[in-house]
């Protein structure tokens, strides 16, 4: 039941950034941003229960180590798009939010381009 810890976490951090808003607003945002360090270390220890089930999927499947490597990268960007753009806003920077979200969504374009050749190759030689 660790999303309870990750709940209460959230929403004591919630409370405290509330309260310190009134009384020191600075300190707020420290509060809010440790929080969400101390979640995103949570979630990276998930991660390793997603690589053995990719792993998992490429025994069974035969499937390209970098097709592998591509859809991790892909999942990494947007995650810590995610985080950045979240703190951002929490810190009232919408047009930084922004930018960073941009630049996340053509990361994951830019990262998924050798997987699109490959499908382009696939289908070109299908048809020939």
């Amino acid at each position: 039941m660790e999303i309870l810890q990750i709940a209460m976490i959230g929403i004591g951090a919630m409370t405290m950034a509330i309260y310190l808003k009134g009384v020191r607003p600075e300190f707020s945002m420290f509060i809010s941003l440790a929080a969400c360090t101390v979640i995103m270390f949570y979630i990276v220890t998930k991660l390793s229960q997603v690589f053995e089930l990719f792993r998992y999927f490429q025994s069974l499947i035969p499937l390209e180590k970098d097709y592998l490597l591509v859809l991790i990268k892909m999942i990494g960007i947007t995650y810590v798009t995610e985080f950045s753009v979240n703190i951002c806003k929490d810190g009232g920077y919408q047009a930084i939010a922004s930018q960073i979200e941009i630049f996340g969504k053509i990361s994951v374009l830019a990262v998924s381009i050798p997987v699109f050749q490959a499908l382009l190759s696939l289908i070109q030689e299908m048809f020939r």
